[in-house]
């Protein structure tokens, strides 16, 4: 993806939509090479082309988180995949950074994946990568599988190293999910897990979400960006929690 493109997501998850012409002007290139870009990024499941130009897609589809703040999660999901060391038996949670983090995962053969998305499972599906899907209640927008059924799936695998998207996050609540179902599986994941990493955008602090996934003291790592607020960064060092910006 080039930096012209990394431009195009950042400005839709702006302005939600554009056209051809819009782009054109601000980029001061063709028309033909603006078609181009989208088609890429739509190739790549970032944005949806319509008539004329491209829209992000709905908030609740995964794809559309995909496009907001692209870039500061395109290198999150970079820093995790340092962590991922051969023979790991991982668990990647529903988050729109955790299915960038699966795309960066795509060339490795020496790794096993465990996810309630299906849209992360997709992403891997040329790889060589073997991948373990949870069963249970499949949700339309978000292509999470939730419920009792995937509850017990997690009972069932082994896995070194868990990473869990957030919602939201204070000192106070801990880390949120606007979704309750959701939050249920990730909790599970998060206990269920040997090592946990939470990868997320530093927009998330400071926001509470639905419902509690977990307290801090039960992950391990956190992963985001240099927009962290320092009252943050002190204060999970201060409580054990290694912070990688």
């Amino acid at each position: 993806m080039n930096d012209r493109q990394k431009a195009i997501l950042r400005i839709l998850g702006e302005d939600r939509e554009l056209s051809v012409s819009q782009l054109s002007d601000r980029f001061q290139v063709s028309g033909v090479t603006i078609r181009q870009d989208l088609d890429h990024l739509q190739g790549q499941g970032l944005l949806r082309r319509v008539h004329g130009g491209a829209v992000l897609h709905s908030e609740e589809d995964i794809a559309h988180r995909l496009g907001v703040n692209f870039e500061s999660k395109l290198a999150i999901a970079e820093r995790a995949g340092g962590y991922i060391e051969r023979g790991d038996t991982i668990f990647i949670e529903a988050g729109s950074a955790n299915a960038i983090l699966a795309r960066q995962l795509a060339h490795r053969q020496d790794i096993r994946v465990v996810t309630n998305n299906i849209f992360i499972a997709r992403t891997l599906k040329d790889s060589d990568v073997t991948v373990v899907t949870l069963g249970g209640v499949y949700q339309h927008e978000s292509e999470c599988v939730v419920g009792r059924l995937a509850r017990l799936g997690i009972l069932e695998v082994n896995f070194t190293k868990a990473f869990i998207g957030v919602d939201g996050f204070t000192f106070e609540h801990g880390l949120t999910c606007s979704d309750m179902m959701r939050a249920e599986i990730a909790g599970a994941v998060v206990a269920g897990a040997q090592e946990t990493f939470v990868l997320t955008d530093s927009t998330k602090f400071g926001r509470t979400a639905l419902s509690r996934i977990c307290k801090i003291d039960e992950v391990e790592h956190i992963i985001t960006d240099g927009d962290l607020p320092e009252e943050y960064y002190s204060g999970l060092i201060a409580r054990g929690v290694h912070v990688d910006i």
